[in-house]
């Protein structure tokens, strides 16, 4: 796992090779990828909530409680748990489009390791500061769109031109899914399971 990782940061192109070469379980994805990726940001949402707080013009911090901030982490790392399998699925489902037939196995693996700049650059939230936090999650988001238009046409092996509308696809549904989890999150603090903060 952790040679991918840094392959996929040093040489995207040739990992993404090595990645489609190998046959990996949905289970074993999650076990030795995804589940401790996806904890990263999780966890150092909790800290950075808890022990650090986050201030706006230079105002006292403000926290959470430590059972609100569980709630919420523990919440928002199960949505990342779905997001990536979600996304697995419609790259597996999209694929027949593009006349290639990957398992809905690699299709998860794919949706992993593409999501993989994202959970690292969960460690910004170790320190909840909005600068950091804006300058962080947009070259994530930077990285991760990159990573998935260098590594769709290899990975699907489908001709580059397909690969950008592949990817261009795929990076409109992950908003989709983005502005649903969003959405659930009001509608779940709307219902009382919200933040509660340290007074």
């Amino acid at each position: 796992m952790i040679n991918h990782v840094w392959g996929l940061f040093t040489h995207p192109g040739q990992e993404w090779q090595q990645i489609r070469g190998e046959e990996e379980t949905i289970s074993h994805m999650y076990l030795t990828h995804v589940l401790i990726l996806a904890a990263i940001p999780a966890v150092s949402a909790y800290i950075g909530t808890t022990q650090m707080g986050w201030s706006i013009g230079g105002g006292t911090p403000v926290k959470l409680t430590e059972s609100s901030a569980f709630q919420l982490t523990l919440m928002s790392y199960l949505c990342m748990l779905a997001g990536v399998a979600v996304m697995g699925a419609f790259i597996h489902w999209m694929s027949r489009t593009y006349d290639s037939n990957p398992t809905f196995s690699q299709c998860v693996v794919f949706a992993a390791y593409t999501a993989t700049p994202l959970f690292i650059g969960g460690l910004a939230a170790l320190y909840p500061h909005l600068w950091l936090g804006m300058l962080v999650g947009t070259a994530s988001i930077c990285y991760t769109v990159y990573l998935l238009y260098v590594g769709m046409p290899t990975f699907m092996n489908i001709p580059s031109d397909e690969g950008f509308l592949f990817s261009s696809s795929v990076l409109a549904v992950g908003l989709v899914v983005l502005v649903a989890i969003i959405a659930v999150s009001v509608i779940t603090w709307g219902m009382g399971i919200g933040p509660v903060y340290v007074r």
